[in-house]
């Protein structure tokens, strides 16, 4: 009765299969229901005490408001919801136990409607607070149903509490949706690989997750991601490591894509004959989906180290995650076969190598604009002429088609045969601009429309002589007396583009060692919605700035200076007359798995010889190994290593020959699975960057010496 103080006398006894009691369940059988307005249990209604069993045996998360106070039992399910307010909450008054949110409108009023009236009440979705374990809040998402659970007599006793937390089907929705958005962001293989095992190994909570897609010539190729595996912003830059597989592989993902039919294992050892590594070994549970595209033939695994059952929504959200990435890899495979063709056009009318000069150092960059499947009218170059002078150029066709790739083709050669003849500045460009318009007249059109910037350095004078057909004007990095350096653009009269009756006239300027000059496409400073003036200004700030006036560092300053992103093409070129000639070498390094140990012994060597300081040798052979590694696992080609001192600084370039090569299983296992990464590149040096070339990429990094 009320006001009874002692302990239970009459426990429940659970009802048949209820489990043993522990959790919630013990703590509603140990609570002192005589000290209640409830009384002790013995004196319970008995269809009131009978629903108190079932609640406590139940697996479902359930919960009773008893009596004019609102008392609250419930089972270990709902303890696992309520988090730390377990298990204080046992007895005491709900408006007490969920203060915070009781009213709050759907919550207290809810329930106390219910005992009023003991209308039943459902609410299929809705979004609390949720106190987790440790004291940490969350907005949880929840189906709740209340009903009226009467004694006897037929009198309103209390409120019965069904609660299924959603939370997780809620986010893998949500997390759907994004997945989907980020896919559709994705232009290649490469792109749709990283966005799927992102998504997949967070959203599924997962060990480990693969994506297989056929190689188009009878071959698969497939990626993964551990569980545990870091993969930092740098890393990501990288291309996925793709392993590749005859036509007859008999990996899961491969054997749903040829089949088109899922496949799911709760227990045993799906990976048994395919497992590369202890990875592989231990999962025991793995699904595998098709992709379901009609080009492209591929599928999705997720796995697990522990026995797991794969419910029906989960199998719903691979089908529908897999669906998407199979859309994905379709855009991507069109997209790659366009591309492919348009840059190999592109590139192939560039410079494959730039001039190697002593006092002279020369860099380049070309990055496609945001339409990568078009082949743009950017170009540069640098060549020696009979004088012994350097010319340089940069330039721009209009336009983003084949036909604007020919033309700058033809600008390129024609600039150089010209120059070749005749070096004045002046007089090429008069010549271009004859070119030009004569193209326009042959293709019957008066829209070729062609800016470009030509200039000579004379090394031995320390001048550089220039001429501007429309193009905008050079930038150059100068140290001054206190060591601080400026940049500052040359005062180059533009003229007319060519093909306009181009009259240019020629500017000469100082160009003394320790000067850098970098010529650059529009596609560098220009952004929609911003003025050019903005873009200039941030341009020169970032070169002004960089840590060097190394010209491969800066034509990744200029690229990056200005934020946001460009749907133009984007060329850089830059020369630094070096204060002092820089020592050079280079290595041959094989697709095999001791090269990176041979690269490691060849540096120390080059580098110990050359009295670099032994902190910077340090730093730089173990960044060279990482690159050479990363190099032969994507590529699967030969590399080249280039190391270059001057006196002011050590550069490091590693470049490829491709990123579709082969890489044999034998290799795939003995070299590291990726290394440290490009964050370690990142931590040990001054500078790097990754370049596009004509055939294969070139990462690079720099190392400032210490003066004196």
């Amino acid at each position: 009765m009320p006001g009874t103080v002692g302990r239970v006398p009459n426990p429940p006894a659970p009802v048949s299969g209820a489990p043993a009691a522990s959790g919630a369940v013990a703590a509603a059988l140990d609570h002192d229901w005589a000290g209640t307005s409830l009384g002790p249990w013995g004196a319970w209604d008995p269809t009131v005490r009978a629903a108190a069993e079932l609640v406590l045996a139940s697996p479902v998360p359930m919960a009773l408001a008893l009596g004019e106070d609102l008392l609250l039992l419930y089972n270990d399910g709902y303890a696992e919801l309520i988090g730390d307010k377990h298990p204080g909450a046992v007895g005491r008054p709900a408006a007490e136990v969920f203060a915070e949110i009781w009213r709050l409108p759907g919550v207290g009023d809810v329930v106390e409607h219910t005992y009023r009236s003991g209308e039943p009440f459902l609410e299929k979705e809705t979004t609390l607070p949720l106190q987790r374990r440790g004291g940490v809040v969350e907005q949880a998402v929840f189906t709740r149903g209340y009903s009226a659970l009467r004694d006897g007599a037929g009198r309103i006793a209390g409120v019965l509490t069904v609660a299924a937390e959603t939370t997780q089907a809620t986010e893998q929705l949500q997390s759907l949706s994004d997945f989907a958005a980020a896919l559709a962001g994705t232009l290649t293989l490469d792109d749709v690989a990283r966005v799927a095992l992102r998504y997949a190994i967070t959203s599924f909570d997962a060990d480990r997750v693969a994506f297989a897609v056929d190689e188009g010539g009878g071959g698969w190729r497939m990626v993964r991601r551990i569980r545990g595996e870091l993969m930092d912003e740098a890393d990501e830059r990288l291309p996925p490591l793709w392993r590749r597989a005859p036509a007859d592989w008999a990996a899961p993902g491969v054997d749903t894509a040829r089949s088109g039919v899922p496949h799911f294992t709760d227990d045993g050892q799906p990976l048994r004959e395919t497992a590369v590594d202890r990875h592989d070994q231990k999962i025991r549970a793995l699904a595998a989906v098709p992709l379901r595209a009609s080009v492209v033939r591929g599928g999705l695994t997720v796995g697990y180290q522990r026995a797991h059952s794969w419910s029906a929504a989960e199998r719903a959200l691979l089908a529908a995650s897999a669906e998407l990435i199979g859309q994905a890899a379709e855009r991507a495979r069109r997209f790659e076969t366009q591309h492919g063709t348009a840059q190999l056009l592109q590139r192939s009318m560039l410079p494959e190598h730039l001039p190697d000069l002593p006092r002279l150092r020369i860099a380049a960059r070309y990055d496609p604009g945001v339409d990568g499947n078009a082949a743009g009218g950017d170009f540069y170059d640098a060549f020696l002429l009979p004088t012994g002078g350097l010319g340089v150029v940069l330039g721009d066709v209009a336009g983003h088609d084949v036909q604007a790739a020919a033309r700058m083709g033809q600008v390129r050669a024609a600039l150089r045969a010209l120059a070749l003849s005749d070096p004045r500045p002046d007089a090429v460009l008069a010549g271009l601009d004859r070119l030009v318009t004569s193209l326009g007249a042959e293709a019957g059109t008066h829209e070729l429309f062609v800016t470009v910037v030509f200039g000579v350095i004379d090394a031995e004078r320390q001048r550089l002589t220039l001429a501007s057909a429309g193009h905008p004007a050079p930038l150059i990095r100068r140290c001054t007396e206190t060591g601080e350096p400026v940049a500052e653009y040359l005062d180059v009269p533009t003229g007319a583009p060519l093909g306009l009756g181009c009259r240019p006239a020629t500017t000469t300027v100082r160009f003394e060692p320790g000067d850098t000059l970098l010529l650059f496409s529009d596609g560098v400073v220009e952004r929609r919605w911003q003025g050019l003036t903005t873009g200039l200004d941030a341009l020169a700030a970032a070169v002004a700035e960089a840590g060097s006036g190394d010209p491969r560092a800066l034509c990744a300053v200029a690229t990056a200076a200005v934020s946001g992103a460009t749907e133009d093409d984007v060329a850089v070129l830059a020369v630094e007359h070096a204060l002092r000639p820089s020592r050079s070498a280079s290595m041959e390094v094989p697709a095999e798995p001791t090269a990176p140990s041979r690269v490691r012994h060849w540096m120390t060597g080059q580098l110990t010889e050359w009295q670099v300081p032994e902190s910077i040798i340090g730093a730089a052979v173990l960044c060279t190994s990482e690159l050479t590694t990363n190099a032969l696992l994507h590529a699967g080609t030969a590399a080249r290593v280039e190391i270059d001192l001057s006196p002011e600084r050590l550069l490091v370039s590693v470049a490829d020959s491709g990123t579709r090569g082969t890489v044999t299983r034998a290799q795939t296992d003995t070299l590291s699975s990726r290394g440290r990464g490009l964050g370690l590149i990142e931590e040990l040096s001054d500078a790097w960057g990754t370049d596009p070339t004509v055939r294969g990429s070139t990462v690079w990094f720099e190392i400032l010496i210490p003066s004196g």
